[in-house]
């Protein structure tokens, strides 16, 4: 009994850790991307974007672990498997979207930044 709360308390923990707020754009975006002028400015956004999105892609996999888990082991979130299996489906697309729209936004930059040259 004791190795099932622990284990449940490591799953939760892991859950609220992941779900902890990132900052996806650490450097201030709105002027960054105002003052990108040359080839150079534009590669940069083009990678920070897509670092975000590899940030995003790693999220996706661990709640698609976590998911997993409350699927085959419900037995140890008796009255709860079901909200946190939803909860994981929801940051899961969530998550997907946002890779989506960051690769997009590297991908009008890497364009911008060849048409620049």
């Amino acid at each position: 009994m004791k190795a099932r709360i622990f284990f449940a308390t490591l799953v939760i923990l892991a859950s609220l850790i992941s779900c902890a707020q990132m900052n996806p754009h650490p450097m201030e975006m709105t002027s960054a991307v105002r003052n990108a002028k040359t080839s150079a400015d534009h590669k940069a956004l083009a990678k920070h974007y897509e670092d975000a999105a590899h940030e995003m892609q790693l999220k996706v996999k661990e709640h698609k672990k976590l998911l997993e888990e409350y699927e085959k082991h419900p037995y140890y979130y008796p009255r709860r498997v079901q909200d946190l299996q939803a909860h994981c489906w929801g940051l899961i697309k969530s998550y997907e979207q946002a890779v989506e729209a960051n690769i997009s936004m590297a991908k009008i930059h890497r364009q911008i930044a060849d048409e620049v040259k």
